[in-house]
Order: structure tokens, then C-alpha cells, then sequence
């Protein structure tokens, strides 16, 4: 049987993290010039870049791209039809999630405010509202957003789940819960007081938080938004924190990056993350292992975990 042969990115990082192992020939590629092979068993692009560089696999065979990121919208448009790409599902849920209850953290306990304070040596006591006794509303229940329910079950708070489709199913404790769908989002939003988003960008999904959906919100809601920005009405969510009647903690914006100037940067009530959520220590040693996991798939005759775009076999 001939050896594998995997592209990583040419940051030495990853391709040491992964090490080597019997059976795979590695060598180095951006996807950004030529490629240093004809054909590849699996192609790994840079985390960072975005999609763009992917229209270089039409000029070489490969049978899977493993994409470094949960997200993948905008990736069908320049990645080869029917070429199999898988996300990286089980590298970023924890770091997302600790990024998302870090912001509702701040934001409820007004960390933002206490540190510009401390810049000037100010001290000023101020009330502020708990995260204990908050009616959570999750929205999207995938990996995320049952990684952020499992890191809440501390903090005493009523979690509302919701998703596109409503169903009952198990969470990260084991536990079966009950998921409401989208058909009762100003429901659910009626009666939020934090609301953490954590959906893929889908056509279904663009603008779910629109005009409407945001007046739904109770004065003084907070949205905590850890999955993409259009997921937003960026323009509805400026009127709203400008009234002063909403707040957010933003790792996503639209646009993105934020550009100066921008009157999201200067709204009140609002904090913003450079979308950093799933970027952390954390990231290489799980990005590693799920190479290696699929590594495995292949060399054993398996098709691989988290295929989401194209056909495989």
C-alpha cells in the first residue's frame, strides 16, 4: 500500500503537533502557489486566509480538504465541486464556549467599565446584574452551544434551547432536553434576558436577529454573539444599543473586520472580541488530533469524521 500524502500549512506549529506517523508522506503547502505534489490523500489550508486560495485544488487531485474551522459558509463557492471537505468539529467548542461566557461574564458584571476606571485610578461602586438567576436563551444546538450549556450548569441560571428544528435531545450531562424551533424565536426572545448565539451562517439563519426579532428582546437584554455576524441586522443592533435599551458582547461582527469608524466601536453597552473564540491554546493539540484521527480513517478504509461539504467514496 503507498503512503498517504498530506499537505499542512507551512507555519512548522501544526506539522510538529502532528508528528509522524507510518504510512504518511507530509510535506508543506499554503495554497498559494504551485503544489509541491500532483495528488493528495488529505489538504489542510491555513486557518487563516479564508476560502479563496481552495480554487487552487482544481489544479491537483485530492480526496479531502480538512478545513480548520467549525464554520465553513462562503467555502462552497471556491472549493472544487464534489471535492469532500470536513470542518473541524471538536477543536473549537470549548474554547468558543469560554470565550461566550467570558463576554456574558464582563458584560453582566461590567469588567469593561472597571478596567477603563482603573486606567484612571477611579473607584466607583457600582449595582450590576448577576449571571446567577438569568434566563439564557441558546440559539442553535450544536457542539457550541452545548459546550457553553455545559459550562453554565455552575451559575444557576433557566436555559431556553433553540434550534432550527425542535426536537429532544441528549446533552453534554447526558441529559434529554428539550430544543424549541425557530417557529418560536419571538417567543423564546420575549422572554430572554441573555441570548448567546452559536448557529452556522445559512441562508435560513442571515439576519435571524432582524428589527423585529431584537424589539422582541425585554429592555436591557444582552446578546452574546459567538457565531458569525450577519447572523445579525448589524444596522437593528446599532439602533437598539444607541437607544440604550439593549446591550451585546460581540466575537463577530458584520462587517469583519470591524473597520474604524465603524458606529458599532463607539455604541454604548456593547463589547467587542476580535473573533477570537475558537483561537487558543487549546486549538493546536485538538486540530493535531483530529488530523491523526482521519489520517486513521483513511488508512484503515473509513470514510472520515465531519464530512459537511461534497461526496466521499
Amino acid at each position: 500500500m503507498s503512503d498517504l500524502v498530506v499537505s499542512l500549512p507551512s507555519d512548522p506549529g501544526l506539522r510538529e503537533a502532528v508528528g509522524d506517523i507510518d504510512g504518511v508522506d507530509f510535506c508543506a503547502w499554503d495554497l498559494d502557489g504551485p503544489a509541491p505534489r500532483d495528488e493528495f490523500d488529505i489538504v489542510v489550508p491555513p486557518y487563516w486566509g479564508g476560502a479563496r486560495p481552495l480554487a487552487h485544488l482544481s489544479e491537483v487531485e485530492a480526496r479531502l480538504v480538512q478545513w480548520q474551522s467549525i464554520g465553513y459558509n462562503g467555502v462552497a463557492k471556491h472549493l472544487p465541486e464534489g471535492l469532500a471537505l470536513a470542518n473541524a468539529a471538536t477543536v473549537h467548542e470549548g474554547s468558543t464556549a469560554e470565550l461566550a461566557l467570558g463576554l456574558a461574564l464582563a458584560a453582566q458584571r461590567g469588567i469593561p467599565q472597571f478596567v477603563r476606571d482603573s486606567d484612571v485610578q477611579r473607584w466607583q461602586l457600582r449595582s450590576l446584574p448577576s449571571l446567577a438567576d438569568r434566563r439564557v436563551l441558546l440559539i442553535g444546538y450544536g457542539g457550541v452551544s452545548k459546550a457553553i450549556e455545559a459550562r453554565l450548569a455552575g451559575f444557576e441560571v433557566e436555559i431556553t434551547r433553540l434550534a432550527r428544528t425542535a426536537r429532544r435531545e441528549e446533552n453534554l450531562a447526558g441529559d434529554t432536553v428539550e430544543v424549541r424551533g425557530f417557529d418560536s424565536l419571538h417567543e423564546c426572545l420575549a422572554d430572554a434576558e441573555i441570548v448567546m448565539l452559536a448557529v452556522p451562517l445559512t441562508d435560513g439563519t442571515r439576519g435571524l436577529l432582524d428589527g423585529a426579532a431584537l424589539a422582541a428582546l425585554p429592555d436591557g437584554a444582552l446578546i452574546v454573539n459567538v457565531a458569525r455576524g450577519p447572523v445579525v441586522d448589524t444596522d437593528a443592533l446599532v439602533a437598539e444599543l444607541q437607544s440604550g435599551r439593549l446591550r451585546a458582547a460581540l466575537d463577530v461582527t458584520d462587517p469583519e473586520p470591524l473597520p474604524a469608524g465603524h458606529p458599532l466601536w463607539k455604541a454604548p453597552n456593547v463589547l467587542i472580541t476580535p473573533h477570537v473564540g475558537g483561537d487558543s491554546s487549546a486549538m493546536l493539540p485538538r486540530m493535531s488530533a483530529l488530523i491523526r484521527r482521519q489520517i486513521g480513517h483513511l488508512q484503515r478504509g473509513e470514510a472520515p469524521e465531519n464530512l459537511v461539504l461534497g461526496t466521499w467514496g
